[in-house]
């Protein structure tokens, strides 16, 4: 192994300051979403986020997503968007690629996530 390994870099260690998050809770860190292992206090509570793998995960109810589309993180819906919606200043563009497809008023859909897609279109 090289000297400088770190990681395989599938979590990531979270310090929470805000509200109280729950197992399963999709948690925004930057430019990638991680997803809650376990409960995390509120303001001071630490815990981990897995940041790789394949979640079912909050989809805005009147999306469409395809299977194998790249998703969107609408951070305003705190829910995944299309990759035909125009993502707004907090959204993450490239958030993961839809293992399933979803449609009309379906509110949950299975996400591989942090995998950018490539050119969406």
């Amino acid at each position: 192994m090289s000297k400088n390994y770190v990681a395989q870099g599938m979590t990531l260690d979270y310090d929470n300051t805000g509200a109280a998050i729950s197992s399963g809770d999709v948690v925004v860190v930057g430019n990638i979403i991680g997803v809650a292992k376990d409960d995390i206090a509120a303001t001071t509570g630490t815990g981990v986020l897995d940041i790789v793998g394949v979640f079912t995960i909050p989809k805005v109810s009147t999306a469409v997503i395809a299977q194998g589309e790249g998703v969107i993180w609408d951070s305003s819906l705190s829910a995944v968007e299309d990759s035909a919606a125009t993502p707004a200043a907090g959204d993450i563009t490239f958030c993961g690629v839809a293992m399933e497809a979803a449609g009309n008023g379906v509110t949950e859909i299975a996400v591989k996530i942090n995998t950018n897609p490539g050119a969406l279109t």
